[in-house]
């Protein structure tokens, strides 16, 4: 009888282990931030054609998108005023630039904990035959509440053939022990000209 109850208390602490270790997996899952998918905030400004739009995201966090000057924002909160006092509302990039209408959510269960998305930098070194600036891409992974909103790591999409998986790692490892205003951003894989672009001040 005790070897029995033994083996079904062994069972059953397997079968927790395996619940709580399913519990921890860390994953992906994605949102759009495409005009269609976001709600337009005002007008466009009739100054400079600068607009803001909410769109949502995973967990009830809401995603902000402001574009001005041709250079963009984005920002996270559980609101529009708090995704706009996050230190991300307030990096922007000195060249000309555009994020993807894609974002990909890192979450541990159903809680997200970073996003990653890819950035268009232009430079303006790089020409096309209108004269126009090429752009070279990097993913930014910004971190998540609790806590503040910020970037944590840049990873040049060009230079790096597995930019994805270096930006998902560089999510998992650092974002959420991440200190905004502290720490650094950090610069994974090798460095490209994006992110040269992107840390120029």
């Amino acid at each position: 009888m005790n070897r029995i109850t033994c083996i079904g208390l062994a069972v059953l602490m397997i079968c927790i282990g395996l619940n709580s270790a399913a519990a921890q997996t860390v994953g992906s899952t994605y949102t759009s931030t495409g005009p269609k998918d976001c709600r337009q905030i005002g007008k466009p400004s009739e100054l400079d054609g600068s607009t803001t739009r909410a769109c949502s995201g995973k967990d009830g966090l809401l995603v902000l998108i402001a574009e001005d000057d041709l250079r963009e924002i984005v920002s996270i909160g559980r609101n529009r005023k708090q995704a706009a006092e996050e230190p991300a509302a307030k990096v922007w990039f000195a060249p000309f630039n555009s994020s993807e209408t894609t974002i990909e959510w890192r979450a541990v269960g159903a809680k997200p904990f970073a996003i990653i998305q890819r950035w268009h930098i232009a430079d303006n070194a790089d020409p096309d035959k209108q004269g126009r600036p090429n752009t070279k891409a990097m993913l930014v992974v910004t971190r998540l509440p609790p806590g503040p909103v910020c970037h944590v790591a840049y990873v040049d999409a060009i230079a790096n053939p597995t930019a994805n998986e270096l930006a998902r790692k560089a999510a998992d490892d650092f974002a959420r022990g991440f200190a905004c205003g502290k720490d650094e951003v950090k610069i994974i894989g090798t460095r490209g000209r994006a992110v040269e672009l992107a840390t120029m001040r």
